[in-house]
């Protein structure tokens, strides 16, 4: 099934996103100790990505993207990032950068089949 999924995000357009993480290790020197330095971001392209327009609030965001997340460029930067799990991975997350434009994360689904998951729902606002 995961394979499947893949093949189906790559037909649907195959894009590529990155999502923002931020620096876990901070310069070694006092200022940086104190918050007085930003300790930067990193930035982790997904592929193969399909991207869906999700009706806005009247009130609120001006864009809601959906974002279709392979299962396996997931798992891989589980372990690349230390994560104990996606949702932790999806939790230490700054936002999805798409098109130039960083949406915030509302929201993350995971679709599975026979208890493993293939697919990732992340739902982003600008």
């Amino acid at each position: 099934m995961i394979h499947a999924a893949d093949a189906m995000l790559q037909a649907l357009g195959g894009n590529a996103v990155t999502i923002v993480f931020p620096l876990l290790t901070l310069p070694n020197d006092a200022g940086a100790q104190l918050g007085l330095e930003d300790p930067g971001t990193q930035e982790v392209s997904f592929s193969p990505v399909a991207v869906r327009t999700l009706p806005a609030p009247s009130t609120g965001a001006r864009r809601r993207l959906e974002f279709l997340i392979s299962a396996t460029a997931i798992a891989a930067a589980v372990v690349a990032q230390n994560a104990a799990s996606a949702e932790a991975l999806f939790d230490s997350a700054l936002g999805v950068n798409y098109d130039s434009t960083l949406f915030r994360i509302e929201n993350v689904t995971a679709e599975y089949f026979a208890g493993t998951a293939y697919l990732y729902k992340v739902t982003g606002t600008e």
